[in-house]
């Protein structure tokens, strides 16, 4: 019946089967017949759930793939997670909901397999992508002397967790099986006999620990030290407007994937805790009204793939910006406010313009010594993807692409994952410009 485990084993249709008057039917009857009104009811709230996910998750990938400036270390996770949402919505979802309605099975024996083996695999590799940006976003802000990963090892990285996540689900592939009942077809899956130990609930335990609460302990500890770092100490003697624009968009980064852990925690909570008392309990799931409880917690679980474009449309100007490009045909979306293909926020396009003068003045005064600061290449410290201060601020050197040495601070690039390296020869309006595009 479920995505993830499954319910349908033969001890406990038999128990349903047997259960002669459930729902007024006879002994080989389908118990899980629903009324009309109540199946339509289930129908709209799935089919909106699907739509939302799908429509947002779809579009969260255009927003990634087509802009370079969004191709960064942790929208390629983004990417990842949005994919995994989006293919669990469109393949499972529905064909889960038609299951469960009545529990018959009208796919065959191969989408039987692939109905219990792929959201096992969707939902690791969606949990681990965010595990990932946490200890992405952790290394870049307590550690900002570390070496950022590389576009390529983020790709490796995604890689493995499908790997990964595809060995973990491969039992529910192998041990699928569909079967004949009077009047109908169950899939199901048939674990080994008990020998020695309890496979099916040694599995089911394995996979709730490592797609629950392991990746939610390790993203809980991350994004603790973070935010006691980012919000509850300040680094002594450096509060100039831009240290202070820098903290505040590493705080909306960080304040974005906060909030999508937390409801991607919430929503599945009552689905873990459902199969946990399932193991252990299976009697209190032969009562009456069991399965519009199951449909109700799925339905929660599921919608959490529709809340995460939702999240970054309202906390993230960027992904904003993307979402009214998308849907600039709509009427109540607001004429304009799409500035570009790379998705330059209006904050960025107003420092760009206030900082040209500045630009050109500060060249023709540093025309001198940029001729000698081209013959050495710049030095960045080991602040990866950081920068530099923009020619020491402009005073002392007067060379405004010259990095000296950088001083120690938190990671002050959200977006660019150190590949956003200027030439010596870049102006101050670039360098300022770089600064003040942080959120990704």
């Amino acid at each position: 019946m479920d995505p993830l485990f499954t319910t349908t084993d033969l001890p406990l249709l038999s128990n349903w089967t047997n259960a002669s008057g459930v729902n007024g039917t006879d002994l080989d009857g389908n118990q899980f017949v629903q009324p009309v009104w109540r199946i339509v009811l289930w129908a709209f709230a799935y089919s909106c759930m699907v739509t939302v996910s799908l429509v947002g998750n779809v579009v969260v990938i255009w927003i990634i793939m087509a802009h370079k400036r969004m191709r960064t270390v942790t929208n390629y996770f983004l990417l990842n997670l949005a994919f995994a949402e989006a293919s669990m919505s469109a393949f499972n979802t529905v064909i889960n909901f038609v299951y469960s309605v009545h529990n018959e099975w009208y796919f065959g024996l191969m989408y039987c397999r692939f109905h219990n083996f792929f959201p096992v695999a969707a939902v690791f590799a969606s949990i681990y992508s965010m595990t990932a940006i946490a200890v992405d976003r952790y290394m870049a802000i307590i550690h900002p002397l570390q070496q950022r990963m590389s576009s390529t090892e983020t790709k490796v990285i995604v890689g493995v967790i499908w790997v990964l996540a595809l060995l973990l689900a491969f039992p529910q592939y192998y041990y699928s099986v569909t079967e004949e009942l009077p009047g109908r077809i169950i899939c199901y899956i048939e674990w080994p006999e008990y020998t020695g130990c309890d496979y099916r609930n040694m599995y089911y335990m394995c996979v709730t620990v490592l797609i629950y609460f392991l990746p939610l302990l390790v993203m809980g500890c991350a994004y603790l030290v973070v935010g006691l770092t980012l919000w509850a100490s300040n680094i002594p003697g450096d509060s100039s407007d831009r240290y202070k624009e820098q903290l505040t968009a590493k705080r909306k980064v960080v304040k974005m994937m906060i909030v999508v852990v937390c409801t991607f925690a919430i929503c599945w909570l009552p689905y873990h805790v459902y199969f946990l008392l399932h193991l252990y309990f299976p009697l209190l799931f032969e009562t009456l009204y069991i399965q519009q409880v199951y449909l109700a917690v799925m339905w929660l679980a599921m919608s959490s793939t529709m809340y995460n474009p939702i999240i970054y449309c309202c906390l993230n100007d960027r992904f904003r910006a993307g979402f009214k490009q998308a849907f600039r045909c709509c009427p109540c979306v607001p004429a304009g406010s799409y500035e570009g293909l790379e998705l330059k926020s209006t904050r960025y396009l107003q420092t760009q313009t206030s900082m040209y003068k500045t630009s050109r003045m500060e060249t023709a005064v540093s025309a001198v010594p940029h001729v000698a600061d081209d013959l050495e290449p710049p030095r960045f410290g080991a602040l990866s993807g950081a920068g530099c201060e923009a020619g020491a601020r402009g005073v002392g050197g007067g060379g405004v692409g010259l990095c000296v040495a950088a001083p120690r601070r938190s990671s002050l690039d959200l977006t660019s994952n150190g590949s956003s390296s200027r030439s010596i020869s870049k102006t101050v309006s670039e360098t300022s410009s770089f600064y003040n595009n942080l959120p990704e």
